[in-house]
């Protein structure tokens, strides 16, 4: 009798923003007018980049014809698009990354779900609250919790977020094994400075843990204090993981293409103690369970790193940061407090209410759709989270309805 993965039990019965589609469905089947405006899921909404796409169509030529045609390419990434980025992210930066540290993927969403897969099942995990749920459910996927209860898994180390803490959890109080981090953050939009990262680090190094940091929204950031990468921080080759994506720097989201940088230097250990390459276990999973982002693809990432790619893409960034200020002032302006928005996309709204009855309530009465705040844990509750993606046009829209839901 084949078996099923008992662990798929555990889950909630569906993903956030499976529920959240359903929802709006239902809403637009009930309301077919107004046009429904969404400013929930993170997706993009404007064309690539001009840049980008001469550089596909380039690529796309090249492949019409035998002479200039590619087949398999390296699992790892065509070494002009690592050299770009270990050039332009990291070494501009003055973080010590190189181009046969990075390795290039279909996007951050997949790599920060596979990469549990290389440690061990007793691992000790720290996820924040509130969070991205890809971190969480992966996890229970691969059996590393106990049951669901009362909102959260056993087994699992929550690392809580709050107003008090400005959204950013406090180090663990007990030894961790696996941390995950996410600056700027999604949902809170928080950040986080050099100082603050730095306690993380040194933590991570004292207790021999690994810091997976997902730093996808990094090209956001406006505030030129704030670290860019958990490289910018020394000892983070020893101890951390960075995943970076261009779906919202470049509006890669329906192209697909991203990265993740694992150092030669991080060691993870056996039962017995013995240090292994980080680098070399990655290695070996990437090149076995995926075969590599399309030629056409990579080179269009690659033009993001021209000098005709770096301000379209800036311009880009620029485009949704407006939005994010308006959400942000509108909502404030009504009396709603508010963090994120200032060097990230999103806006998480302090909202006084139980989050699903807030997020019902804008649906219903204004035709917008948010993220409700529980949908990424128990901290989430009475938030919600506003996405700045969408058109100036609808932006605006969506925030006049949103005014008039909430005063009449």
């Amino acid at each position: 009798m084949i078996r099923i993965n008992d662990n798929y039990l555990k889950l909630k019965a569906s993903y956030l923003f499976s529920d959240i589609a359903k929802r709006v469905t239902a809403h637009q089947q009930r309301h077919p007018d107004p046009a429904v405006i969404r400013l929930g899921i993170g997706d993009v909404t404007r064309a690539l980049p001009e840049a980008c796409i001469a550089a596909f169509h380039k690529a796309v030529d090249e492949m019409a014809a035998d002479g200039s045609f590619r087949g398999y390419g390296p699992e790892q990434g065509y070494g002009f698009l690592r050299e770009a980025i270990a050039a332009n992210d990291f070494k501009a930066r003055g973080a010590d990354i190189h181009a046969d540290e990075i390795f290039v993927s279909d996007g951050a969403k997949c790599d920060t779900g596979n990469i549990q897969e290389i440690f061990d099942n007793g691992a000790r995990i720290a996820i924040p609250d509130p969070v991205y749920p890809v971190y969480l459910d992966t996890n229970v996927m691969a059996g590393r919790t106990g049951p669901y209860r009362n909102g959260r898994y056993d087994g699992i180390v929550y690392l809580d977020g709050h107003a008090e803490n400005g959204f950013i959890p406090d180090l663990p109080r007990e030894p961790v094994d696996l941390i995950y981090l996410c600056f700027p953050n999604n949902p809170t939009g928080a950040t986080i400075t050099a100082d603050r990262l730095k306690a993380w680090v040194d933590y991570a190094a004292a207790n021999k843990a690994i810091i997976l940091y997902d730093a996808a929204y990094e090209a956001f950031i406006r505030d030129d204090s704030l670290p860019h990468s958990i490289y910018e921080i020394e000892g983070a080759r020893q101890v951390a993981i960075e995943f970076r994506s261009f779906s919202k720097t470049a509006g890669f989201t329906g192209t697909r293409c991203a990265y993740t940088v694992v150092p030669t230097s991080l060691m993870a250990f056996t039962a017995s103690g013995d240090a292994h390459s980080v680098h070399n276990l990655w290695s070996r999973r990437h090149s076995t369970k995926f075969n590599g982002v399309s030629y056409p693809v990579q080179r269009a990432a690659e033009a993001i790193y021209s000098d005709a790619g770096r301000r379209q893409a800036a311009d880009l960034v620029g485009y949704y940061m407006a939005n994010a200020d308006l959400i942000r002032k509108e909502m404030q302006a009504l009396g709603y407090p508010c963090i994120g928005g200032e060097n990230s996309p999103y806006i998480w709204v302090s909202t006084g209410k139980e989050s699903w009855a807030f997020f019902d309530m804008l649906l219903e009465k204004a035709g917008v759709v948010c993220t409700p705040g529980a949908g990424f844990g128990t901290c989430g509750e009475g938030y919600i989270r506003i996405s700045a993606f969408n058109s100036h046009e609808n932006v605006a829209t969506a925030m006049t309805r949103i005014r008039c839901a909430l005063k009449s």
